[in-house]
């Protein structure tokens, strides 16, 4: 009896089938990949005098804070009082930053909620 029987593969052939390695782009000289990105902001478009009304709702606003902020200086706060003041001066920065770029709408609610805290700074006081 004679069988043609193939012999088995070469253990050898199939033992180097690991995927190469992705290679990475080089970052271009001169340039950071941690590179500062910043996104594009959206501001909504306002009549001008919407943007008159957001403009004194925030400047009211942030008088309002920033007086109420003003009657906690020099007085012992206890955890949540600091915590208020904290939040309030946030959202104060934040208002003006909007205002800087011209986002009334975003300045005007970020005034308000400076506000509503900082009323309840000044009756908890």
């Amino acid at each position: 009896m004679n069988l043609d029987v193939e012999p088995p593969p070469s253990p050898l052939v199939g033992a180097n089938v690991v995927p190469p390695r992705p290679r990475v782009p080089a970052v271009p000289s001169g340039g950071s990949s941690a590179a500062k990105f910043e996104p594009p902001t959206i501001v909504p478009q306002l009549t001008a005098e919407e943007a008159a009304a957001a403009q004194q709702q925030t400047n009211s606003s942030l008088s309002i804070a920033e007086r109420n902020v003003g009657a906690s200086r020099g007085r012992t706060l206890n955890p949540q009082q600091s915590d208020l003041v904290s939040k309030v001066r946030s959202f104060v920065s934040e208002a003006r930053e909007a205002a800087r770029n011209g986002d009334w709408m975003r300045a005007s609610n970020a005034a308000k909620k400076a506000q509503v805290l900082s009323e309840e700074l000044a009756r908890s006081l």
